[in-house]
């Protein structure tokens, strides 16, 4: 079974489509954990009536806002798979998703791997170009930029086991991803495009100057990294982040 982590915060207007894109999926045994951090909208309402109608969707609610690490820890938590991915609540996978990951790691041997995406805004318009990502990545190319995006991630751990997040606002992504890197060589990046990664108005992730003081702050504290290493890496951060959202 594939176990997939859903955080959900103020989601009301994309969690349906989101769903839908998991029930299309060619491979079918699997669990939604979707966990609600606190939402002041409607999103409640509309993932009750989602589960009511999915035995296999399992919401876990909560009237405080947590930050993303502890929804998605108890996500991570609650998962009984033997493969476990991540899923955002205004992102979509293709219908291959699923099917495609798992083969990509019977055939390659990697217990990690993750897949290139589409880019969209709001309305699903194709504003930037595919992100192709790299055929493989070390814990150092993390360290130097986060290729991994939640939306493609996906992990056997069965073998590779179960790990959480930093509890950090920012960047909890990044440590998880990480903290499997250190154990082994090199997570396998899959060309083909399998999803679509919505770029929200108000998304922070688009703002680098306002996430430069996180992502120093994870080097030095969740890392803990000399200042050198910390400017070394910070530099390339900086760099790549400019050209991944060049055009």
């Amino acid at each position: 079974m594939v176990s997939i982590v859903t955080p959900t915060f103020n989601s009301a207007k994309f969690i349906a489509e989101t769903v839908r894109s998991v029930q299309n999926q060619t491979y079918q045994n699997w669990e939604m954990i979707i966990v609600d951090d606190g939402s002041s909208d409607d999103t409640a309402a509309v993932v009750n009536g989602l589960a009511s109608e999915e035995q296999r969707i399992k919401f876990f609610p909560s009237a405080t806002n947590a930050g993303p690490a502890k929804a998605r820890n108890k996500g991570i938590e609650n998962a009984s798979g033997s493969y476990m991915t991540f899923l955002d609540a205004d992102d979509v996978w293709y219908p291959d998703f699923i099917e495609n990951s798992i083969a990509a790691i019977k055939e390659t041997g990697v217990h990690f791997v993750f897949s290139s995406y589409r880019r969209s805004n709001e309305n699903m318009e194709f504003v930037y170009s595919d992100f192709i990502v790299p055929e493989k990545v070390t814990y150092t190319d993390i360290l130097k930029s986060n290729s991994i995006s939640c939306l493609t991630a996906f992990l056997d751990i069965k073998t590779l086991g179960k790990k959480t997040m930093p509890e950090i606002r920012k960047r909890q992504d990044m440590g998880l991803w990480l903290k499997y890197l250190k154990e082994i060589p090199f997570a396998h990046g899959i060309q083909e495009p399998k999803a679509i990664y919505r770029i929200r108005e108000n998304s922070l992730s688009r703002n680098k100057k306002n996430l430069i003081r996180y992502q120093w702050q994870f080097y030095r504290e969740v890392e803990q990294l000399n200042i050198l290493q910390s400017g070394y890496y910070m530099l390339h951060w900086m760099y790549r982040g400019f050209m991944k959202y060049r055009n």
